[in-house]
Formats: structure tokens, C-alpha cells, sequence
């Protein structure tokens, strides 16, 4: 492969920078919730690594190393709780119509695992009578691509943190060996992503140029974070979890996607303080697409570890820098509260 002098972002700073992957978005913003869906050209190879105390999950199980499904079709990010499992059944019809899924004989079905995050008390408007979900599932998959949007947009449009309103967020970052890693990230957590101060991030040591808005690191960083502001005392205990994915073009199996997946929480736990909490659902999938061979995979895993958490905490602050207002809301958006 090819050497690049210094990491650095791909082209567009988004997980999409890995050739081969799409994203799309889909939300309804009465509901303020949301769908993202990851997908391939091609299935990619995939696990997954869940440390929150309260996740909600669909066919994870599948990921494991000594499991016998080989890949994944596409992976969901959803608000809704529980009901936003329900997208992964919009995205698996959607595959099935185009002939995608794992072949067992004549039949064919999608691999779809999914996660989900807590925004049903963000004042959206969640008296719905058909489950939205599916629907939004299937949007999301059509519209995805190499271009998408970040904050306030899909599984992130009805995200909240501690302080102020979460998002969307995704980077990239091209290594010295032409590997590429990249993180897609909804960030809902029960923690802090900004300091005790509220006016700079905990990812700012990670930060490239001004992607989250070049604040710099808090001089004032110390132990505590700032109290919880989320409204009702059920919404600090439930209405939770960040859920992501952290990718790449090397080729890895199940067992080292695993591994990177557990590295990548790393970056959460930079960002986000406290993270992993019992009242959290914190997942991190990984997906490989396999284009790079890898010479060492023994010592460059590592690296891609150590990578995988750079990108997970810088998208994690894009997500948050990048969320924008709306009518209802309960907490400001990051930028709103600097003023």
C-alpha cells in the first residue's frame, strides 16, 4: 500500500470517505426522531461491542466471532426506543425487493442488526398510531449515499445530551498506511459531552482544524462535570444511550472487528463523561469492507484501535457542534448556549 505522510481526514470527513459505504438519513420532525442507515455496495464484514447498561438491539447476536452469518447488509441507528427497532424491518424489506441477503439455498435474508436510542421525552409529538419506524427504516436506506447531513438529522434529529441537544455525527481519518477509519455516531447520552464550563468539548484534544468549531481544550478542565439539565427526572435516568459505528477498508474478520469495536469505545468515554452508565445503552458496531490487505494485522489492529477512538470522539463533538433548533425543544443546541 501506498504511504500517506500524515493522518489526516478523507475527502469529506464523513465514515463514507471508505469507498463502498452509503449512509442515509430519514426523520419526521414532529415526531423529532429519526433513522440512519449504513450500507455497502457489497455485505461488509461486522461485529459489535455494547458497554451501556440498558441497550436495545436486533440480531446482534449474529455479529459475534464464532457465529455463522458472515457480514452484514446494513447496519440502523434509530431513535423511538424499542419501537425504532421496527426500522430494521423497513431496511430488510427494502434489501429483500433488490435481491440483497445472506443465500441460504434458494431464499435469501438481509442482515440487518440494529440499535436504538431512548428519545420518546424530547417533546416530540410520539402519539403515533402506526409504527412510523419501518417506514423511516426504508427511506433512510433509499436516500443514502456518499453525501449526508450531520446533527440534527436522522437518528440524531431528537438526540439530547446533559447539557444541550445531541446529533449526528461522523470523521474519518486516512492513516499513514492508505488505511482508512471512520465513525457514524448518535449521540444521546446520559453524560456530558462538554466541560464543566459548557463551552468547550472533552473531544477538543482530537479535534482537525475547526470541525467542531475550534474552541480548544477547557484551561479550567477539573473531575466534575456540569449538573444534568434534561427536564424531567425520568428523561435523566431513561432517555439515553449513543450508539455508532466505527469502519474501515482493511481487511478484518469477525474477531478484529470485534476488537476494534471495543477500541472505538475508548473514544466515547473521551468525549462523554460519565459514558457506559447503567442508564446507558452505549454500542459501537464495526464494518470492514476488506479493500486493503493488511501486512501485520497483529500490530496495525492497534493502530486501527487507536484510530477508531480518535475518529468515534471527534464525531461524537461534530454531532453535537453541528445540531440546529427547532420548534418544542427542550435544551438549546450547543452553539445557541455559547451566545
Amino acid at each position: 500500500m501506498a504511504a500517506v505522510s500524515d493522518p489526516r481526514p478523507g475527502p469529506r470527513n464523513l465514515i463514507t470517505d471508505i469507498q463502498g459505504l452509503r449512509v442515509g438519513n430519514a426523520g419526521d420532525a414532529r415526531l423529532k426522531s429519526g433513522v440512519t442507515v449504513l450500507t455497502g455496495d457489497e455485505p461488509f464484514t461486522a461485529s459489535v461491542s455494547v458497554q451501556g447498561g440498558a441497550p436495545g438491539t436486533r440480531e446482534t447476536d449474529l455479529l459475534a466471532p464464532d457465529k455463522t452469518a458472515p457480514g452484514a447488509d446494513a447496519l440502523v441507528l434509530s431513535g423511538g426506543s424499542a419501537f425504532g427497532l421496527a426500522a430494521a424491518q423497513g431496511v430488510m424489506d427494502a434489501l429483500a425487493e433488490a435481491g440483497r441477503g445472506f443465500p441460504v439455498l434458494s431464499a435469501r435474508v438481509p442482515i440487518v442488526p440494529a440499535a436504538i436510542l431512548f428519545d420518546l421525552l424530547n417533546g416530540g409529538d410520539k402519539a403515533w398510531g402506526e409504527n412510523p419506524y419501518p417506514a423511516l427504516g426504508r427511506a433512510a436506506l433509499e436516500a443514502a449515499g456518499a453525501e449526508f447531513a450531520l446533527g440534527s438529522q436522522g437518528a440524531g434529529m431528537g438526540a439530547q445530551t446533559a447539557q444541550v441537544k445531541g446529533g449526528l455525527g461522523s470523521a474519518s481519518l486516512v492513516l499513514e498506511n492508505g488505511v482508512t477509519v471512520a465513525a457514524l455516531v448518535a449521540v444521546n447520552p446520559m453524560g456530558c459531552v462538554t466541560t464543566a464550563s459548557g463551552r468547550h468539548f472533552h473531544a477538543a484534544p482530537f479535534e482537525i482544524g475547526a470541525e467542531f468549531g475550534g474552541l480548544g481544550p477547557d484551561p479550567a478542565q477539573g473531575y466534575r462535570p456540569p449538573p444534568p439539565s434534561k427536564k424531567l427526572a425520568a428523561m435523566a435516568g431513561l432517555s439515553n444511550t449513543t450508539i455508532g459505528v466505527v469502519a474501515t477498508d482493511a481487511a478484518l474478520d469477525k474477531a478484529q472487528c470485534h476488537r476494534l469495536a471495543v477500541a472505538a469505545h475508548d473514544g466515547l468515554a473521551r468525549a462523554i463523561q460519565p459514558a457506559h452508565s447503567p442508564m446507558d445503552g452505549d454500542l459501537v458496531f464495526a464494518a470492514a469492507t476488506g479493500a486493503r490487505a493488511l501486512s501485520d494485522p497483529a500490530l496495525e489492529l492497534s493502530a486501527l484501535g487507536h484510530a477508531g477512538a480518535v475518529v468515534m470522539a471527534r464525531a461524537i463533538a461534530r454531532g453535537v457542534w453541528e445540531a440546529e433548533g427547532s420548534d418544542g425543544d427542550l435544551l438549546p443546541t450547543f452553539r445557541d448556549s455559547l451566545a
